[in-house]
């Protein structure tokens, strides 16, 4: 006796060859489909714990295999800073008539090498994690966020070094210390926007990553981390000055300073650099929270 065994009946493909229309009606999304914005923010906050906790995995594991271990996330900024100020201050004089030097300098360092990290984390953020992005599902905007955060809290224990210095320089407690807070805020937002734009840009393009620490450099001489920009944009054209002031890591250095160092008074902090910051920081991150989310579906792909 033979058995004959039944082939299914071939799938209907519609008349006009819509097979989107065909996997609509069967319930079929495309894999790794954008979400909406709406749907996609909503996402990321309900992984908000696995972005805390892989920022705080990330920066535990940075310095595991050093015998300091984590002292690493102090001294790193503090020796920059002990060679900024022999080279800058001592041998180009850039100290003379800034009052209180040292906490003057190393606010500036900490302050952008949080910038720094920030976006030179958040350029490898899915080139650098393919296999995280191929192989698990989750809002891609998590890892260039969790790196910034990573980034942030190496700042806190940094900040702890910072205020030691501060305090022995003979710089009171004051209630200004409090616009630290908004201040870090403002960077935060900022520093995690170009992390994302650069992220899609990275992601696309890897060499970019080999870029960046050329244009972190320069950006920094200009941002006013080892000199005072006042003091030394009073004989520059009018454009130029205008540049440096509203440079956004200049203003975030600047708001550092005028919170936690007395002597940085309110005729240093001129008005616009308030709401200038706030600004910077809202273009940036609704900016480059948008233009990342835009390529969403493209990650980890070819």
């Amino acid at each position: 006796m033979s058995q004959v065994l039944d082939a299914p009946p071939p799938m209907q493909v519609p008349a006009d060859g819509g097979l989107a229309a065909l996997a609509a009606r069967h319930g079929l999304t495309v894999s790794g489909a954008r979400p909406s914005l709406p749907a996609y923010i909503r996402q990321l906050w309900d992984r908000r714990h696995f972005i805390t906790a892989f920022a705080t995995a990330k920066l535990t594991a940075q310095y595991s295999q050093a015998k300091l271990g984590q002292l690493w996330q102090v001294m790193t900024p503090l020796l920059n800073a002990a060679v900024y100020y022999f080279i800058f201050g001592v041998l180009l004089g850039t100290k003379r008539g800034v009052a209180d030097f040292i906490p003057f300098l190393v606010t500036g360092v900490f302050v952008w090498t949080f910038t720094q990290s920030s976006i030179m984390a958040g350029t490898r953020a899915i080139s650098g994690n393919l296999g995280l992005v191929r192989a698990l599902h989750f809002p891609r905007a998590a890892l260039p966020i969790s790196f910034c955060l990573q980034q942030l809290q190496q700042l806190l224990f940094s900040m702890l070094a910072l205020i030691a210095i501060i305090l022995c320089v003979g710089v009171p407690v004051s209630a200004s210390w409090l616009l630290a807070l908004p201040a870090l805020v403002l960077q935060f937002v900022f520093n995690a926007g170009v992390s994302m734009v650069l992220a899609r840009m990275g992601a696309k393009t890897p060499d970019i990553a080999q870029l960046m620490p050329f244009l972190l450099r320069t950006w920094m001489y200009v941002s006013g981390v080892m000199w005072s920009i006042d003091q030394h944009t009073e004989d520059q054209p009018r454009a130029l000055s205008l540049l440096l002031e509203y440079n956004p890591a200049a203003l975030y250095i600047d708001l550092m300073r005028f919170a936690l160092i007395d002597s940085f008074g309110a005729d240093q902090l001129p008005p616009h650099v308030w709401p200038v910051a706030a600004g910077w920081a809202v273009a940036a991150g609704i900016g480059g929270f948008i233009y990342f989310w835009k390529a969403e579906e493209t990650y980890g792909r070819g």
